[in-house]
Protein backbone atom coordinates (compact mmCIF):
# COMPACT_ATOMS: atom_id res chain seq x y z
CA UNK A 1 0.00 0.00 0.00
CA UNK A 2 1.28 3.46 -0.91
CA UNK A 3 1.57 5.97 1.94
CA UNK A 4 -0.60 9.02 1.55
CA UNK A 5 0.25 12.50 2.75
CA UNK A 6 -1.38 13.87 5.91
CA UNK A 7 -4.45 15.93 5.40
CA UNK A 8 -5.66 18.78 7.53
CA UNK A 9 -9.17 18.18 8.79
CA UNK A 10 -11.64 21.00 9.19
CA UNK A 11 -13.75 21.24 12.35
CA UNK A 12 -16.75 20.02 10.30
CA UNK A 13 -14.86 16.90 9.37
CA UNK A 14 -13.95 17.87 5.78
CA UNK A 15 -10.46 17.82 4.35
CA UNK A 16 -8.89 21.26 4.02
CA UNK A 17 -5.58 20.52 2.35
CA UNK A 18 -2.83 17.98 2.08
CA UNK A 19 0.39 18.67 4.01
CA UNK A 20 3.69 16.90 4.58
CA UNK A 21 4.45 15.44 8.00
CA UNK A 22 5.93 18.03 10.40
CA UNK A 23 8.65 17.28 12.92
CA UNK A 24 7.48 16.91 16.50
CA UNK A 25 7.91 20.12 18.50
CA UNK A 26 9.71 19.80 21.82
CA UNK A 27 9.73 23.40 23.06
CA UNK A 28 9.13 23.69 26.78
CA UNK A 29 8.38 26.60 29.06
CA UNK A 30 11.32 27.06 31.43
CA UNK A 31 10.36 27.90 35.00
CA UNK A 32 12.53 28.31 38.08
CA UNK A 33 13.46 25.06 39.78
CA UNK A 34 11.40 24.78 42.99
CA UNK A 35 14.26 22.94 44.67
CA UNK A 36 16.66 25.73 43.76
CA UNK A 37 14.36 28.37 45.24
CA UNK A 38 13.94 26.28 48.38
CA UNK A 39 17.68 25.81 48.75
CA UNK A 40 18.18 29.55 48.47
CA UNK A 41 15.84 29.86 51.46
CA UNK A 42 17.82 27.22 53.35
CA UNK A 43 21.08 28.97 52.49
CA UNK A 44 19.72 32.30 53.76
CA UNK A 45 18.56 30.62 56.98
CA UNK A 46 22.00 29.08 57.54
CA UNK A 47 23.54 32.50 56.94
CA UNK A 48 21.22 34.14 59.47
CA UNK A 49 21.21 31.44 62.17
CA UNK A 50 24.47 29.52 61.75
CA UNK A 51 25.96 27.58 63.36
CA UNK A 52 22.53 25.91 63.29
CA UNK A 53 21.29 22.32 63.48
CA UNK A 54 19.16 20.56 60.87
CA UNK A 55 16.31 20.29 63.38
CA UNK A 56 16.36 24.03 64.07
CA UNK A 57 16.33 24.79 60.36
CA UNK A 58 13.45 22.38 59.80
CA UNK A 59 11.39 24.02 62.54
CA UNK A 60 12.14 27.48 61.21
CA UNK A 61 11.33 26.69 57.57
CA UNK A 62 8.56 24.15 58.17
CA UNK A 63 10.32 21.18 56.52
CA UNK A 64 10.20 17.52 57.49
CA UNK A 65 13.49 16.03 58.71
CA UNK A 66 13.85 14.04 55.46
CA UNK A 67 13.27 17.10 53.27
CA UNK A 68 15.62 19.20 55.39
CA UNK A 69 18.33 16.58 55.13
CA UNK A 70 17.94 16.38 51.35
CA UNK A 71 18.39 20.12 50.89
CA UNK A 72 21.32 20.29 53.29
CA UNK A 73 23.04 17.40 51.52
CA UNK A 74 22.59 19.16 48.18
CA UNK A 75 24.00 22.44 49.49
CA UNK A 76 26.89 20.58 51.10
CA UNK A 77 27.58 18.73 47.83
CA UNK A 78 27.70 22.10 46.03
CA UNK A 79 30.22 23.36 48.58
CA UNK A 80 27.94 26.16 49.83
CA UNK A 81 27.67 24.96 53.44
CA UNK A 82 29.81 22.87 55.75
CA UNK A 83 29.46 21.07 59.06
CA UNK A 84 30.89 22.47 62.27
CA UNK A 85 31.13 20.28 65.37
CA UNK A 86 29.94 22.14 68.47
CA UNK A 87 29.91 20.94 72.07
CA UNK A 88 27.14 21.89 74.46
CA UNK A 89 27.81 25.31 75.99
CA UNK A 90 26.10 24.20 79.22
CA UNK A 91 28.07 21.06 80.04
CA UNK A 92 30.77 20.75 77.42
CA UNK A 93 30.30 16.99 77.65
CA UNK A 94 29.06 14.41 75.19
CA UNK A 95 29.53 14.01 71.49
CA UNK A 96 29.81 17.32 69.60
CA UNK A 97 26.62 18.21 67.74
CA UNK A 98 26.51 18.87 63.99
CA UNK A 99 25.90 22.48 63.11
CA UNK A 100 25.76 24.03 59.66
CA UNK A 101 27.51 27.21 58.57
CA UNK A 102 28.20 28.86 55.24
CA UNK A 103 31.42 27.89 53.52
CA UNK A 104 33.66 30.44 51.84
CA UNK A 105 31.95 29.63 48.56
CA UNK A 106 28.57 30.14 50.20
CA UNK A 107 29.64 33.50 51.57
CA UNK A 108 30.70 34.52 48.09
CA UNK A 109 27.39 33.38 46.59
CA UNK A 110 25.51 35.60 49.02
CA UNK A 111 27.13 38.64 47.51
CA UNK A 112 30.69 39.81 47.01
CA UNK A 113 30.22 41.59 43.69
CA UNK A 114 33.09 43.51 42.15
CA UNK A 115 35.53 41.93 44.59
CA UNK A 116 38.28 41.48 42.00
CA UNK A 117 37.96 45.09 40.88
CA UNK A 118 38.08 46.39 44.47
CA UNK A 119 41.14 44.30 45.36
CA UNK A 120 42.95 45.41 42.19
CA UNK A 121 42.13 49.07 42.87
CA UNK A 122 43.35 48.95 46.48
CA UNK A 123 46.46 47.06 45.47
CA UNK A 124 47.33 49.78 43.00
CA UNK A 125 46.58 52.40 45.66
CA UNK A 126 49.02 50.68 48.01
CA UNK A 127 51.70 50.48 45.35
CA UNK A 128 51.30 54.15 44.46
CA UNK A 129 50.87 55.69 47.91
CA UNK A 130 52.02 53.02 50.37
CA UNK A 131 50.13 50.86 52.91
CA UNK A 132 49.19 53.94 54.93
CA UNK A 133 46.88 54.97 52.10
CA UNK A 134 44.95 51.68 52.42
CA UNK A 135 44.67 52.16 56.19
CA UNK A 136 43.36 55.68 55.66
CA UNK A 137 40.86 54.39 53.10
CA UNK A 138 39.59 51.79 55.59
CA UNK A 139 39.44 54.39 58.37
CA UNK A 140 37.33 56.73 56.27
CA UNK A 141 35.08 53.88 55.22
CA UNK A 142 34.37 52.83 58.81
CA UNK A 143 34.12 56.39 60.12
CA UNK A 144 30.89 56.61 58.14
CA UNK A 145 29.64 53.45 59.84
CA UNK A 146 30.55 54.86 63.26
CA UNK A 147 28.73 58.08 62.55
CA UNK A 148 25.56 56.28 61.47
CA UNK A 149 25.60 53.74 64.28
CA UNK A 150 26.38 56.08 67.18
CA UNK A 151 22.86 57.53 67.62
CA UNK A 152 21.39 54.02 67.61
CA UNK A 153 23.87 52.74 70.18
CA UNK A 154 23.61 55.84 72.36
CA UNK A 155 19.82 55.47 72.42
CA UNK A 156 20.28 52.10 74.17
CA UNK A 157 21.64 53.86 77.26
CA UNK A 158 24.79 53.23 79.32
CA UNK A 159 24.39 49.45 79.72
CA UNK A 160 27.08 47.70 77.66
CA UNK A 161 24.93 44.65 76.95
CA UNK A 162 22.07 46.82 75.65
CA UNK A 163 24.49 48.81 73.53
CA UNK A 164 25.87 45.59 72.05
CA UNK A 165 22.36 44.50 71.06
CA UNK A 166 21.74 47.85 69.41
CA UNK A 167 25.03 47.53 67.54
CA UNK A 168 24.06 44.04 66.36
CA UNK A 169 20.78 45.40 65.01
CA UNK A 170 22.56 48.15 63.11
CA UNK A 171 24.98 45.61 61.64
CA UNK A 172 22.08 43.42 60.49
CA UNK A 173 20.54 46.38 58.70
CA UNK A 174 23.78 46.74 56.75
CA UNK A 175 23.85 43.04 55.80
CA UNK A 176 26.30 41.77 58.43
CA UNK A 177 23.67 39.53 60.12
CA UNK A 178 24.56 40.64 63.64
CA UNK A 179 23.53 38.87 66.83
CA UNK A 180 24.58 38.81 70.48
CA UNK A 181 24.95 36.10 73.08
CA UNK A 182 25.69 36.61 76.76
CA UNK A 183 28.17 34.05 78.07
CA UNK A 184 29.76 33.28 81.41
CA UNK A 185 26.66 33.87 83.52
CA UNK A 186 25.58 31.17 86.00
CA UNK A 187 22.59 29.09 84.92
CA UNK A 188 19.89 27.24 86.80
CA UNK A 189 18.70 27.55 90.39
CA UNK A 190 22.21 27.76 91.76
CA UNK A 191 22.74 31.15 90.13
CA UNK A 192 21.43 33.04 93.17
CA UNK A 193 23.45 31.07 95.68
CA UNK A 194 26.77 31.06 93.86
CA UNK A 195 27.84 34.66 93.17
CA UNK A 196 31.44 33.50 92.89
CA UNK A 197 30.47 31.80 89.63
CA UNK A 198 30.02 35.22 88.03
CA UNK A 199 33.53 36.28 88.98
CA UNK A 200 35.14 33.08 87.78
CA UNK A 201 33.19 32.96 84.52
CA UNK A 202 34.02 36.56 83.51
CA UNK A 203 30.61 37.46 82.02
CA UNK A 204 30.74 38.92 78.57
CA UNK A 205 28.79 39.38 75.37
CA UNK A 206 29.79 37.76 72.12
CA UNK A 207 28.84 39.92 69.16
CA UNK A 208 28.60 37.72 66.07
CA UNK A 209 28.40 38.65 62.41
CA UNK A 210 27.19 35.79 60.24
CA UNK A 211 27.99 37.51 56.97
CA UNK A 212 30.60 39.99 55.83
CA UNK A 213 29.82 41.86 52.59
CA UNK A 214 33.51 42.74 52.30
CA UNK A 215 34.97 39.41 53.42
CA UNK A 216 37.21 38.96 50.40
CA UNK A 217 38.44 42.52 50.68
CA UNK A 218 39.19 42.14 54.39
CA UNK A 219 41.04 38.88 53.69
CA UNK A 220 43.38 40.75 51.37
CA UNK A 221 43.62 43.89 53.53
CA UNK A 222 43.45 43.26 57.34
CA UNK A 223 43.16 47.01 57.93
CA UNK A 224 39.41 46.69 57.35
CA UNK A 225 38.96 44.29 60.28
CA UNK A 226 41.22 46.43 62.46
CA UNK A 227 39.25 49.58 61.77
CA UNK A 228 35.93 47.84 62.38
CA UNK A 229 37.20 46.54 65.73
CA UNK A 230 38.16 50.06 66.71
CA UNK A 231 34.68 51.32 65.81
CA UNK A 232 33.09 48.66 68.04
CA UNK A 233 35.33 49.61 70.97
CA UNK A 234 34.52 53.30 70.68
CA UNK A 235 30.77 52.75 70.27
CA UNK A 236 30.54 50.37 73.22
CA UNK A 237 32.95 52.26 75.44
CA UNK A 238 35.03 49.22 76.42
CA UNK A 239 38.04 47.43 75.02
CA UNK A 240 36.98 44.51 72.83
CA UNK A 241 38.79 41.56 71.34
CA UNK A 242 38.20 39.79 68.06
CA UNK A 243 37.98 36.03 68.68
CA UNK A 244 37.47 35.06 65.04
CA UNK A 245 36.79 36.62 61.66
CA UNK A 246 35.33 35.36 58.42
CA UNK A 247 38.23 37.02 56.64
CA UNK A 248 40.64 34.97 58.76
CA UNK A 249 38.91 31.67 58.04
CA UNK A 250 36.37 31.60 60.87
CA UNK A 251 32.76 30.50 60.44
CA UNK A 252 31.55 33.83 61.87
CA UNK A 253 33.08 37.07 63.04
CA UNK A 254 33.01 37.00 66.84
CA UNK A 255 33.86 39.96 69.05
CA UNK A 256 34.39 39.51 72.81
CA UNK A 257 32.82 42.34 74.82
CA UNK A 258 33.50 42.29 78.60
CA UNK A 259 30.62 43.18 80.91
CA UNK A 260 30.84 45.04 84.20
CA UNK A 261 33.09 47.73 82.75
CA UNK A 262 32.52 51.46 82.68
CA UNK A 263 30.02 52.81 80.22
CA UNK A 264 30.86 54.70 77.06
CA UNK A 265 30.73 58.01 78.89
CA UNK A 266 33.70 56.95 81.05
CA UNK A 267 35.50 54.66 78.65
CA UNK A 268 38.41 56.90 77.67
CA UNK A 269 41.73 55.80 79.20
CA UNK A 270 42.81 57.91 82.15
CA UNK A 271 45.93 58.16 84.23
CA UNK A 272 45.80 56.32 87.60
CA UNK A 273 46.91 59.59 89.23
CA UNK A 274 44.13 61.62 87.65
CA UNK A 275 41.83 63.44 90.14
CA UNK A 276 38.86 61.39 91.21
CA UNK A 277 40.31 58.02 90.33
CA UNK A 278 41.44 57.27 93.87
CA UNK A 279 37.87 57.56 95.11
CA UNK A 280 36.66 54.90 92.69
CA UNK A 281 38.05 51.54 93.85
CA UNK A 282 37.83 48.67 91.42
CA UNK A 283 34.99 46.18 91.88
CA UNK A 284 36.50 42.72 91.39
CA UNK A 285 33.08 41.09 91.06
CA UNK A 286 32.22 43.20 88.01
CA UNK A 287 35.52 43.98 86.34
CA UNK A 288 37.88 41.12 85.54
CA UNK A 289 41.57 42.00 85.60
CA UNK A 290 42.96 43.70 82.55
CA UNK A 291 44.67 41.16 80.32
CA UNK A 292 45.58 41.03 76.64
CA UNK A 293 42.36 39.05 76.17
CA UNK A 294 40.36 42.26 76.61
CA UNK A 295 42.37 44.32 74.18
CA UNK A 296 41.41 44.83 70.59
CA UNK A 297 43.62 43.38 67.91
CA UNK A 298 45.03 46.72 66.80
CA UNK A 299 45.76 47.63 70.43
CA UNK A 300 47.80 44.45 70.80
CA UNK A 301 49.89 45.40 67.80
CA UNK A 302 48.75 42.35 65.83
CA UNK A 303 47.48 42.45 62.26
Amino acid sequence: MTATPHAAVAPSGGVLAHSAPEPELTAQIVSPDPDERTRDRVLSAVLERGPVSAAELGDRLGFTPAAMRRHLDALSHDGLIEVKRVRSSATGAGRPARRYVLSRRGQTKMGNDYLDIAIAALSQLGEAAGPEAIEEFARIRFSGMEERYRPLVEAAGPDVEARARALAGALSTDGFVGSTKTVGLPQGRGARTAPHAIRSAMPSVQLCQGHCPIQGLASAFPAFCEQETGVFARLLGVDVRRLSTLAGGGHVCTTHIPLGRTTAAHAAPASPDAPGNAAQPAAPEAAPPSTPATLSIHQQGRP
